[in-house]
C-alpha cells in the first residue's frame, strides 16, 4: 500500500498526527539499548554540551504497514552546539526504510543517525531535523542524543502511544487538501496555517514543445508522477510571448486550467531570459500578468512567478521592477503568492559575486511574496548550497528551478550534489520545481527525444532519460515530514 502523502496534509490530520508524540522513548519492557556511541564524533563532544540538547520524536503520518517520523534536535544551552548522534532501538519486525537529512548506521534493531554536512550546528534556542520512514508499526526505544536520554538530565520519558493511527490516508489532490496557499514567515503555507513543500515540474517553453503537454502527459504528471504543482513557462523572447501575445496568454491560460482540473497548483512563469534587465521587458510584463490574473482570479491553486532569471543588473532595479508588476497582480488577485526572481539568473547574486545579504538587507515591499532560487547540481556546488541554506532561514525561498546536470541543462547528471540538494529542501520545507517536462535533446529534459511527437508513453520509466526516472522517483517518493 502506497504511503499517504504527507507534505501536504490538512490540519485535521496534521492534528491528529502530532498528538501522536514519542518524546525519549524508553519503556520498562524495552530491550537493553545498545552501548552509547564511543565513535570519533561523540568523543569530540562535551558532557556540557551534550547535557543541552534534547531531541524529541514525532510520528507525522502513519499507514497500514508502517509510518514516517520528524526527529527535532533542540540547543537550550547558551552557546552554538556542534555534531549530532540520535540513537535508538527498534522492536523486531521493524525497520527503517528511506531516511533524510542524516547519515544512518544499523547494527540489528539498533539505528544511528549522525549529522550531514549542511546541518551539524545548532544554534543557541535553534533547532535541526531530519526523518524517516518505518516498515511496520513498532515504536523507538531507548532515544539518546550524543550519548544522553533525548528528553535531557536524565529526566523520566513519556511512554509511546500504545496504537498507532488508525485513520485511512487522506484521499484528494493537493490542491483539494490544502486550498489557497500563502506565505507565512520564511514558509509557503496551506490555508490551515501549515507549512507545505510543492514538488512538481516545470514546462519547456510553450512556444517549442506544445506537443509535450497533452491531456494524457498532464494525467500522468498528476497521476503517476504524483506531483503538486506545475510550472507553466512562457518564454517573452525566443519565438515566445512577443511575437504574438495574444497566443500565447491563450495557450498559458489553457496551461492553467488543465493544471487545475487535475489538482494541482500552478505557477505562471514569466520566462525572461535575454535581455537579463526585467524592466526591458515591463510593459509586456504589466499586459500578460493583467490578461491571466483576469482570467484566473477566481483560482486557489494560482502562484505568480514575475520574472525568471534575471542578469547583469542590480537588485536595486530588480526590486523597482517587482515593486511594479505586484501592484497589477494584486489589483486582479489579491491573495496569490507572487515569485519575485533574484540577481545572477536567480542565484541570489551568487554568479555575480554576490550573496542574499542584498535582498535580506532590502526586501521587496509587498507582503506574500517569496524569492527565486535557481540551481544546477553539477555546476552550483557547495557555495551556491550554503546560500540557500542561509537565504531561507531569513527569507522565504522558492526553488523555481532546477536541474542534476550543469548551468545549460546538459551533459552528465549529479545525482549526488542533487540529492544534497533535496536534503536540504527537505528539511528546511522549500518546495521546487525541476526543469523539464519535455523530450528536449538535453539530458535535463525528463523523456527520450520523440516521446511527445508519438504522444507517449506518458506513465512509468520507460521513455524516461536517467534524469527523468530520478526526478520522477523523487516527487513520487515523501521526503520530508511534519
Amino acid at each position: 500500500m502506497t504511503p499517504a502523502r504527507f507534505q501536504l496534509r490538512p490540519a485535521a490530520a496534521a492534528a491528529a498526527l502530532a498528538s501522536a508524540l514519542l518524546l525519549a522513548l524508553t519503556t520498562a519492557t524495552a530491550a537493553p539499548a545498545a552501548p552509547a556511541s564511543t565513535g570519533a564524533n561523540a568523543a569530540a563532544r562535551s558532557e556540557t554540551a551534550a547535557d543541552r540538547v534534547t531531541a524529541e520524536i514525532t510520528r507525522t503520518t502513519a499507514w497500514e504497514t508502517g509510518y514516517g517520523a520528524d526527529v527535532s534536535i533542540t540547543n537550550d544551552g547558551d552557546t552554538p552546539a556542534e555534531g549530532w548522534t540520535i540513537e535508538f532501538d527498534l522492536p523486531a519486525g521493524t525497520t527503517v526504510g528511506s531516511h533524510w537529512s542524516a547519515t544512518k548506521t544499523q547494527q540489528g534493531q539498533h539505528y544511528r543517525f549522525t549529522d550531514v554536512s549542511y546541518n551539524p550546528t545548532i544554534a543557541p534556542g535553534g533547532r535541526q531535523s531530519f526523518g524517516f520512514n518505518a516498515s511496520g508499526t513498532g515504536l523507538p526505544l531507548n532515544c539518546t542524543v550524543n550519548g544522553l536520554p533525548c528528553q535531557g538530565g536524565g529526566t523520566t520519558p513519556t511512554d509511546p502511544p500504545t496504537d498507532p493511527p488508525t485513520d485511512p490516508p487522506q484521499a484528494g489532490t493537493p490542491v483539494d487538501l490544502n486550498g489557497r496557499l500563502e506565505v507565512c514567515g520564511t514558509k509557503l503555507c496551506n490555508e490551515h496555517g501549515n507549512p507545505v513543500q510543492l514538488r512538481g515540474m516545470s514546462t519547456h517553453g510553450t512556444q517549442w514543445y506544445p506537443q509535450c503537454l497533452t491531456g494524457g502527459s498532464l494525467d500522468a504528471l498528476a497521476g503517476d508522477w504524483k506531483a503538486d504543482v506545475l510550472r507553466v513557462s512562457t518564454y517573452v523572447q525566443e519565438g515566445g510571448y512577443e511575437t504574438d501575445p495574444a497566443h500565447f496568454t491563450r495557450l498559458a491560460d489553457s496551461l492553467v486550467q488543465q493544471a487545475s482540473d487535475r489538482g494541482m497548483y500552478v505557477i505562471v512563469d514569466w520566462h525572461m531570459l535575454d535581455p537579463g534587465d526585467p524592466m526591458a521587458n515591463l510593459d509586456n510584463a504589466r499586459k500578460f500578468f493583467t490578461d491571466i490574473a483576469s482570467r484566473n482570479k477566481g483560482r486557489d491553486n494560482i502562484l505568480y512567478e514575475i520574472a525568471n532569471e534575471p542578469s547583469d543588473v542590480s537588485w536595486s532595479r530588480i526590486k523597482s521592477y517587482a515593486e511594479q508588476i505586484i501592484p497589477v497582480i494584486r489589483g486582479i488577485d489579491s491573495d496569490a503568492p507572487v515569485l519575485v526572481g533574484t540577481r545572477a539568473w536567480s542565484s541570489f547574486g551568487v554568479s555575480e559575486g554576490a550573496d542574499e545579504s542584498e535582498v535580506v538587507n532590502s526586501p521587496v515591499n509587498a507582503s506574500n511574496i517569496m524569492y527565486a532560487f535557481h540551481f544546477y547540481a553539477a555546476s552550483h556546488r557547495d557555495e551556491y548550497l550554503a546560500v540557500l541554506s542561509r537565504a531561507a532561514d531569513r527569507i522565504p525561498v522558492f526553488v523555481t528551478e532546477f536541474g542534476t546536470q550543469n548551468y545549460a541543462g546538459e551533459g552528465a547528471d549529479d545525482f549526488t550534489m542533487s540529492q544534497r540538494y533535496l536534503d536540504l529542501m527537505a528539511d528546511k520545507k522549500i518546495s521546487w520545481v525541476n526543469w523539464n517536462f519535455s523530450d528536449d535533446h538535453r539530458s535535463g529534459a525528463v523523456f527520450t527525444t520523440g516521446t511527445c511527437d508519438n504522444n507517449g508513453p506518458w506513465t512509468g520509466t520507460s521513455s524516461l532519460k536517467p534524469a527523468g526516472v530520478w526526478i520522477r522517483d523523487h516527487i513520487r517518493t515523501p521526503d520530508n515530514t511534519g
